[in-house]
C-alpha cells in the first residue's frame, strides 16, 4: 500500500531523479514536473498528497506556483530553495507553505520533513464539540470543513490542525512549543516563525478584522489561544 502520492517539481532533472528514486524506495507514489505551470496542470487533473516545489525555478517561480496551488487545494507543500534567511521562510509559509527545507539537504531531513507534512492529526476537544460557530464562521472538524457566511473556505492540512488543537483546548493559552510539537511534529519546537505566519493565515481567514483578532489571540510570552463565545 502506497504511502502517499508526491509530486516533485524542480528544474534540475537530476534532482527530480534522485527525489524519485528515494521516495519510491520508501514507498511513495512520485511523479515530477519541470516548471510551475506543468505542476499546475498536474495538480488540476489529479491527487497529490504532498508537493515538493523548488523556489528558485525559470519562469513561474516556486512562490508564485504555491500561491495558485492554494487557490484550488489544500495539498501539503512544502518549499526547496538554496536560500536560508528568516524573511526567504516567512515569505514562503506566507504563501501558502506548509514547511521549509534549505537545500542541500540530507535525505533524512527530507524523509522527516516529509513524514511531518503527511501526519493527519485528530483532535479530541476537551468540550466534545465536533461543530463550532465563531459569529458567522462554522467549522465542522469531523468533516474538516470551514465556511465563512455560508461560504467554504479553504484551509490548508497544517491550517486546520492547527485550527483544531487550539479548539481541543479552547479558552485556554497554549504554550509556543505544545503547539509546535503537536501539529508538525516533536523537532519543530522552536520554530516560531511557523506560528507567526500560520495564525496570521488562519485570522485572515476566519476574523471578521483579523487586524484586531476577537478569536485567534495572542498571550505576550506564552502562546495562542481560541476564545470561543460562551453559549
Amino acid at each position: 500500500m502506497s504511502e502517499g502520492r508526491i509530486l516533485v517539481v524542480d528544474d534540475e532533472p537530476q534532482i527530480r531523479r534522485v527525489m524519485r528514486a528515494t521516495l519510491v524506495n520508501e514507498g511513495y507514489e512520485v511523479e515530477d514536473a519541470r516548471t510551475g505551470r506543468d505542476a499546475l496542470d498536474r495538480i488540476h487533473s489529479e491527487k497529490f498528497d504532498l508537493v515538493l516545489l523548488d523556489i528558485n525555478m525559470p519562469g513561474m517561480t516556486g512562490i508564485e506556483t504555491c500561491r495558485e496551488i492554494r487557490l484550488v487545494s489544500d495539498v501539503s507543500v512544502i518549499m526547496m530553495t538554496v536560500r536560508d534567511t528568516e524573511g526567504d521562510k516567512v515569505e514562503a509559509l506566507d504563501v501558502g507553505a506548509d514547511d521549509y527545507v534549505t537545500k542541500p539537504f540530507s535525505m533524512a531531513e527530507m524523509l522527516a520533513r516529509i513524514r511531518a507534512a503527511l501526519r493527519r492529526t485528530v483532535f479530541h476537544s476537551t468540550t466534545g464539540a465536533v461543530h463550532v460557530r465563531l459569529g458567522n464562521v462554522e467549522i465542522d472538524f469531523r468533516a474538516r470543513r470551514v465556511t465563512v457566511h455560508g461560504k467554504p473556505v479553504r484551509l490548508s492540512t497544517k491550517e486546520f490542525d492547527l485550527l483544531s488543537y487550539l479548539a481541543s483546548h479552547p479558552n485556554r493559552a497554549i504554550p509556543h512549543e505544545e503547539l509546535l510539537r503537536a501539529v508538525w511534529g516533536p523537532e519543530y519546537g522552536e520554530h516560531l516563525e511557523y506560528l507567526r505566519v500560520f495564525v496570521n493565515r488562519l485570522r485572515k481567514k476566519i476574523e471578521p478584522s483579523p487586524e484586531n483578532p476577537k478569536y485567534l489571540l495572542k498571550e505576550p510570552w506564552i502562546g495562542y489561544r481560541l476564545e470561543l463565545p460562551k453559549r
